[in-house]
């Protein structure tokens, strides 16, 4: 509500012109036309100068030919990893496959090495045998010699009926008869027993000659088997680093194709959200410059209305004290106590016929440095370099059985030293013929270091470790 104020001095009247007041100092004139002009200033300036103020410089909006090229690069690029990526495949996979050969000519030539230690075994008892024979011949000959002496002394030139008719009375008849037979009983036993020696002594020296020479030729053929497969593992090992490091390089050069792809596509992305936040806000400027332009008009038609109610009560035009308001906005099992699993990991290869051989034991991948554990308790009956194997611990267990644990990386154990199962006996390595890190590990029966070997697996589910893997 306004409040009426007192009118001031009005000035002379002019003759046709009417009457006019003066204002009085120290009072605005107009009130209303001034408040009406600031708003609809203020509103106009709102919406036009703010949002200019706000919008920043566009980003760089990379065109549709730069997108698909880097795409087209992106593509080829992935196609070319795929297609090394299936010789790699393949490289491995004959990686493996001669692996497997290499260490089946390892273990080939570890036997051989058995048997002919075995041989040489052989080769000994023979040759007491032929001590022997040696002995018995000497017996014989010096028997035959006595015979001889005595057939000698005796004259060998009288015959049998001759030396007893040369006897000089009854007694010393009888004396060489019994002398005479007993001189051929003998003679013929030394005789016989010469041949039987010497029949003897010529047999087992054949058989050492035949032991030696099938032991030499079959150790010959197996060092010479390992030589050839130990050349073809080298030279796919070697295929293998080549084609391995040319998918390198083309997995270096997808990822640089893939990051320039990004690159754009977020250059376009980016300019694309800046384009729609230029829209918002000029899209908000324009609602706010309307919604000025609204509460403007608003404030205009009150001021107005007020202007009108004061012009009727009051004839000076004096201005109101206002105190009118507006409105305002919101704002990896582990087995029983006696037997222990010999590491732990992924098992890569079981037992049984690979590619024409047969790989003997069960690999379990690991990374180099993982422990490896005694299965049992036993004895170390050989530790340290193995061919084919690297290095490799042997333990007979005291069941009977023997435990293999081959490409270890090291071992911390010694030959004679019992260990218990469950002890850490070696890491895991990749010595030897080995494709990768991981322990090979074997059971051999009846106390046998490198045969008579059985599928470890069942073995192991038997006595209640279970690895996995291979059925069992």
């Amino acid at each position: 509500m306004f409040q009426r104020r007192p009118s001031g001095p009005t000035t002379p009247t002019v003759p046709g012109r009417p009457a006019s007041r003066r204002p009085v100092a120290g009072r605005r004139a107009r009130p209303v036309r001034a408040v009406l002009v600031a708003a609809v200033t203020g509103a106009t300036l709102l919406g036009s100068a703010a949002p200019a103020a706000a919008v920043p410089p566009p980003p760089p909006n990379p065109s549709d030919s730069q997108l698909g090229a880097a795409r087209a690069e992106q593509d080829a690029a992935a196609a070319e990893v795929g297609r090394i990526a299936g010789l790699v495949a393949g490289a491995e996979a004959e990686l493996e496959r001669v692996g497997v050969l290499a260490e089946a000519a390892g273990t080939a030539y570890m036997l051989a090495e058995e048997a002919l230690v075995e041989a040489q075994e052989a080769a000994d008892r023979t040759a007491a045998q032929l001590a022997e024979a040696a002995a018995a011949v000497a017996a014989a000959e010096a028997r035959i010699a006595l015979f001889s002496r005595d057939s000698y002394m005796q004259s060998s030139a009288l015959s049998t009926t001759a030396a007893l008719l040369d006897s000089a009375g009854p007694g010393e008849l009888v004396q060489r008869a019994a002398l005479l037979d007993y001189v051929a009983d003998n003679q013929l036993d030394a005789l016989g027993e010469l041949e039987i020696a010497k029949v003897a002594q010529a047999n087992a020296d054949s058989s050492a000659r035949a032991a030696r020479d099938e032991m030499a030729a079959a150790e010959a053929v197996a060092e010479g088997a390992k030589r050839e497969a130990d050349a073809q593992l080298a030279a796919q090992q070697r295929t293998y680093e080549a084609v391995a490091a040319q998918k390198a390089d083309y997995e270096t050069q997808l990822q640089a194709a893939q990051i320039q792809l990004l690159e754009l596509q977020g250059a376009r992305d980016a300019y694309q959200q800046w384009v729609a936040q230029r829209e918002a806000e000029e899209a908000a400027a324009r609602a706010a410059a309307e919604k000025a332009a609204r509460e403007a008009a608003a404030a205009a038609a009150a001021a107005a209305a007020a202007a009108r109610g004061g012009s009727g009560s009051s004839s000076d035009g004096g201005g109101a004290s206002g105190g009118g308001g507006g409105g305002g906005g919101g704002a990896v099992s582990g087995g029983s106590g006696d037997y222990a699993a010999p590491t732990y990991g992924r098992v890569s290869s079981c037992y049984g016929a690979r590619w024409g051989v047969t790989h003997y034991g069960v690999d379990i991948a690991a990374s180099i440095g993982t422990p490896v554990y005694a299965v049992t308790s036993g004895v170390v009956r050989r530790a340290g370099p193995a061919t084919g194997f690297g290095q490799a611990v042997y333990i007979e267990g005291d069941d009977g059985y023997v435990t293999v644990y081959g490409h270890v990386h090291r071992y911390f154990v010694s030959v004679g030293e019992r260990v218990s199962a469950g002890e850490e006996i070696a890491e895991v390595g990749n010595r030897g013929q080995s494709t990768g890190p991981h322990l090979h590990f074997e059971v051999h029966r009846n106390g046998r270091l490198y045969s008579d070997q059985i599928n470890p697996v069942p073995w192991l589910n038997a006595r209640g470790v279970y690895i996995g893997g291979c059925g069992g």
